[in-house]
């Protein structure tokens, strides 16, 4: 005999016991469209989070004063001040995208009736850049308007819905803060929401620093920001700008000068960790549908003992028998982890069409480790049955009830 009538007969006798084969393979169905699914949510849920990490700035260097020596009245020359952020922006030049630095105040003003404490932020026009704002309604601040100290004043998207009803309808209104009155020119939102752990709360109102210098009794910049050009540059970045607050200050005052690169690190490792723990337990359901196929394999090798030494008696031989009850088992593995594959890849691509604003990859790798582990699973399980159908003695198969 040879392979094509081997396998002939392999399909066959697959065929013949329809309900059998068919639940068989479904332990590999469900095993390889739980490898592929499994990486594909890993890889999924690793891209979301660090979006979300590189919405808040993934280039971002962020400073601000914290500790000294000195007694309290004496620690304000310690604090960052804007002459700092003017300073980073010349010596830092090209290495960066922008620098930037926040001072923040509160006034009272009513809202639904009452009155309410209001956060204020002062910052400049390089503020959207680099922490990555969006612009809900109306416009930004401008170079000028910092410049000649306007009375302008932009609402976080939240702020300008509960004083005006909607973002749109916020713009060109007046809001008093400080006793001046400032014109509501744009409403914005954070692209990757903090929850308030930043300097933005959900509430705020943000005006020219040039202005809120002005009113406000200490000039402290917390924190300063930079948003650097290239992630290779944000480690030298961030010990240049350390090295730069501490040559402008006295000694014993110390700066915090943070990234967000340890952020990422750490969340590319817990990705990884967790794509390979869930791997290893999609790899025991494989494991587990191998047994299936090595227990019904060893059924059909003791069901089909007569069969088997009738064609040995004319004429087959042992590795004949021992080929064509692997290939059955072959056949069932490679059957049932095509279609886990299939189903595997067809459930995120199908989810990419109703969820617009997630990608959901499909690892090329998870489908071949899926195929080859189909292929070991039906190679190693189905050899054990197959050896023991082709060292059957033919008289005493063909005496066989």
């Amino acid at each position: 005999m040879d392979l094509r009538d081997i396998v002939s007969f392999s399909f066959q006798a697959l065929r013949a016991n329809k309900v059998r084969t068919v639940l068989t393979s479904l332990g590999m169905v469900i095993g390889n469209a739980a490898v592929i699914l499994v990486v594909t949510i890993s890889l999924t849920g690793r891209d979301y989070i660090l979006e979300q990490i590189r919405g808040i700035g993934s280039n971002l260097v962020y400073a601000y004063y914290e500790a000294g020596s000195r007694a309290t009245p004496d620690v304000q020359a310690d604090f960052v001040k804007w002459a700092d952020v003017e300073a980073v922006r010349r010596e830092l030049g090209p290495q960066i995208v922008a620098a930037t630095g926040i001072m923040t105040t509160y006034d009272s003003i009513v809202i639904d009736g009452r009155e309410e404490d209001l956060r204020v932020i002062g910052s400049d026009d390089a503020y959207p850049a680099v922490r990555n704002l969006v612009v809900v309604s109306g416009r930004f601040l401008t170079a000028d308007e910092v410049a000649t100290r306007a009375k302008v004043v932009m609402l976080t998207e939240r702020l300008a819905r509960r004083l005006y009803g909607s973002p749109s309808a916020a713009i060109g209104r007046i809001l008093k803060i400080a006793r001046l009155q400032f014109t509501v020119i744009g409403a914005f939102r954070e692209r990757t929401e903090t929850f308030g752990l930043s300097e933005l709360g959900s509430e705020t109102a943000l005006i020219p620093i040039t202005v809120l210098r002005y009113f406000s009794p200490v000039e402290r910049i917390d924190p300063l920001y930079v948003q650097v050009a290239s992630p290779d540059d944000v480690v030298p970045i961030t010990a240049q700008l350390r090295s730069i607050l501490e040559s402008r200050h006295r000694p014993g005052a110390r700066y915090a000068v943070e990234n967000l690169t340890a952020i990422l690190e750490a969340a590319k490792s817990i990705a990884l960790v967790l794509t390979v723990v869930l791997i290893l337990i999609s790899a025991i359901a494989l494991v587990i549908s191998g047994i299936g196929i090595m227990n019904i394999m060893l059924v059909t090798v003791t069901e089909r003992t007569r069969e088997i030494g009738v064609r040995m008696a004319v004429g087959a031989s042992r590795t004949a028998v021992r080929q064509q009850f692997l290939i059955e088992a072959m056949i069932l593995s490679l059957a049932g982890g095509l279609l886990g594959i299939l189903i595997g890849v067809a459930v995120p691509v199908s989810a990419g069409y109703f969820l617009d604003d997630l990608r959901i990859p499909v690892s090329p790798v998870s489908i071949l480790v899926a195929f080859a582990t189909s292929c070991t699973v039906g190679l190693v399980f189905g050899y054990l049955p197959a050896n023991r159908a082709s060292r059957l003695n033919p008289t005493e198969a063909l005496r066989y009830e």
